[in-house]
């Protein structure tokens, strides 16, 4: 009996040292829409998660700013390599479910990242929650992902509230240049993402004074809205923001085109606006549109150019703002998982809970990353991009800003 406690104490000790100590693969999952009407945006944001971990498992000195970047592996687990488990969940909140538990209690992952629509994260954590497994949100925005006191979800995305405060913001300065804005109208996908930044954003343009003349929602996979179209154009609001998904932003546009209307401004909340099939499909038409981002090229041979073009490498496309939210979310999950020394699950929870980035610690626009008592990045920032000829270009805040605003709306001239 003494022989047999003596062996598997000793097994136990070998197992510790190889969590912590021991060279090897670590997994962590991703939950991303492969299929569905935001397939492209998945695909991009694999890509995304791809080059991340190659970053973080190879040299990289020319990004040494960047966490793990200038070292090979996790050195704090003995060079260990990170290892991608991508799964597809179709947009459907019932099938990230499933997969969330197939990555735990079959792939198990230590950890996960997802998932670009916000009603199958807000299903996917609270899988995640109570099994114990960080969920680190890298780019869904509807605000009660982070409002249920679960103490496993981080996310490291600016949230609905700050975007809709950021619009009226920018409309506030619109008016001080001399433009006339008083009413706006809301255009929202009825998931939880469209519904949750759609709320937020008639809230903060009420406070703000402005009259809110149209809040329509609508189905994602509609394949006509010519009628919400047509609605718009009676209200004829000033302003229209639009939070859509990317097959949906597309049809918006081109339905805007043939029925020829055009308010003052359009406003896109970043997802299919930022979609990088976006401006191929209907950047013609579309000119002087609005949108926000957390992310920007840069000048060559800053962090993130280089960033663009290792992506640009892989895909034969530039980064988009949430693939690029989704990469970032990558390098928060494997420094803390590092800083941890081993993968386990509260480890990796206690070292998210003390994760402390500045802004030259981060490829996004955020002033840094470190988390609230919600789990919610408290440094997270955006800011306001426009589509002037092939590209956006960033145009507010003032004090980011590369070109000045066009207004009106150009559409399609």
């Amino acid at each position: 009996m003494r022989k047999t406690l003596m062996i598997m104490v000793v097994w136990l000790i070998a197992g510790a040292m190889t969590t912590v100590y021991g060279a090897g693969v670590v997994k962590i999952g991703q939950l991303t829409p492969l299929s569905g009407n935001a397939a492209a945006a998945g695909e991009h944001e694999k890509a995304a998660g791809a080059l991340a971990v190659e970053i973080i498992n190879n040299k990289h000195p020319e990004l040494s700013n960047l966490p793990l970047a200038a070292t090979a592996g996790l050195p704090n687990l003995g060079g260990a390599k990170l290892e991608v488990v991508v799964v597809d969940h179709q947009g459907n909140p019932s099938v990230g479910q499933t997969l969330t538990l197939r990555l735990i209690n079959q792939d198990h992952v230590v950890a996960i990242e997802g998932s670009y629509h916000s009603s199958v994260t807000f299903a996917a954590t609270a899988v995640a929650e109570r099994y114990g497994i960080p969920f680190v949100v890298g780019d869904s925005v509807a605000a009660n992902i982070t409002q249920r006191g679960f103490k496993y979800t981080f996310r490291v995305t600016p949230i609905a509230p700050t975007f809709g405060q950021n619009y009226m913001e920018f409309l506030n300065d619109m008016k001080k240049a001399g433009h006339s804005v008083s009413t706006v109208g809301v255009v929202h996908e009825n998931t939880d993402y469209g519904t949750s930044v759609g709320e937020e954003v008639a809230k903060a343009a009420t406070s703000h004074g402005y009259n809110v003349v149209a809040d329509i929602a609508y189905n994602a996979s509609t394949t006509d809205v010519s009628a919400q179209v047509l609605q718009l154009k009676e209200k004829n609001p000033d302003v229209i923001i639009f939070i859509s998904y990317t097959q949906d932003t597309i049809l918006y546009m081109k339905t805007m085109k043939s029925l020829n209307y055009k308010p003052k401004m359009v406003i896109g909340d970043d997802a299919g606006f930022n979609d990088p099939s976006f401006i191929p499909a209907v950047g013609a038409i579309t000119q002087g549109v609005i949108s926000r981002s957390a992310w920007a090229v840069g000048k060559p041979g800053s962090t993130t150019y280089r960033i663009n073009e290792m992506y640009k490498k892989l895909t034969g496309k530039p980064m988009d703002d949430p693939s690029a939210r989704c990469m970032e979310a990558f390098f928060v999950m494997a420094d803390a998982i590092n800083r941890a020394g081993s993968t386990n699950p509260d480890a990796i929870r206690k070292a998210l809970v003390e994760t402390n980035m500045n802004s030259s610690q981060v490829m996004t626009g955020y002033k840094g990353v470190k988390f609230d008592s919600s789990g919610q990045n408290e440094l997270a920032a955006t800011y306001l991009i426009q589509l002037q000829g092939s590209d956006y270009v960033t145009v507010w805040p003032t004090d980011r800003a590369l070109a000045p605003v066009i207004w009106p709306y150009k559409g399609w001239q």
